[in-house]
């Protein structure tokens, strides 16, 4: 409803900007504010580099609660999105880690190159999220209609997986990093 609306009558659009509660437009400029660090290459810890997924999980976890919590369709809800994030990450694990993503075992950090991935990403779970919440305010009842909210719960399941797929790759550079560093240090002591 919310595409048609758009499309048949966008001076609309002015009034959903201007009915946006000023909070959405604070966490939109935080949002991208993250998104725009992942563009320079750094170096990070472990746990800096699994804040992103976590956040972008809270975030997906929250919009799917928020609109369909009192849908009596949170189950279903549940299992598409954990299907979407499986699934998504399952295949993207099959990615190599990109050029340059290096882990030193001295200081258990990562070199990460930069990439407007992340920002992509949090811009769709932030405009999923968005379009949702409007969607509903216009039209409430497509928070029963089956094919919303699964394709809603899809959305948010890929999203994630494609957060933590990228984590998953840094731990498992990690790991083979300090499985052949230990390797090397047996292999000298012998």
């Amino acid at each position: 409803m919310l595409i048609q609306i758009l499309a048949q009558q966008p001076n609309m659009l002015a009034a959903i900007v201007k009915g946006t509660p000023v909070w959405v437009w604070g966490l939109l400029a935080a949002l991208l504010a993250l998104g725009l660090s992942q563009l320079a290459d750094r170096n990070i810890s472990l746990q800096r580099a699994a804040m992103v997924p976590l956040a972008m999980l809270g975030l997906a976890v929250y919009g799917m609660v928020s609109a369909f919590g009192n849908s009596g369709q949170l189950a279903p809800v549940a299992l598409a999105w954990l299907a979407s994030v499986s699934m998504t990450t399952g295949l993207l694990l099959q990615v190599p880690t990109p050029a340059g993503t290096r882990f030193d075992t001295a200081s258990a950090r990562f070199t990460v190159p930069g990439s407007a991935v992340p920002l992509l990403i949090i811009l769709g779970i932030f405009m999923t999220k968005y379009g949702v919440g409007v969607e509903m305010a216009i039209n409430p009842a497509v928070s029963r209609d089956a094919g919303f909210v699964l394709t809603v719960a899809t959305l948010y399941g890929a999203f994630n997986g494609i957060f933590l797929a990228r984590a998953l790759r840094l731990l498992r550079l990690m790991w083979q990093k300090r499985v052949a560093v230990g390797t090397g240090s047996r292999m000298l002591e012998a």
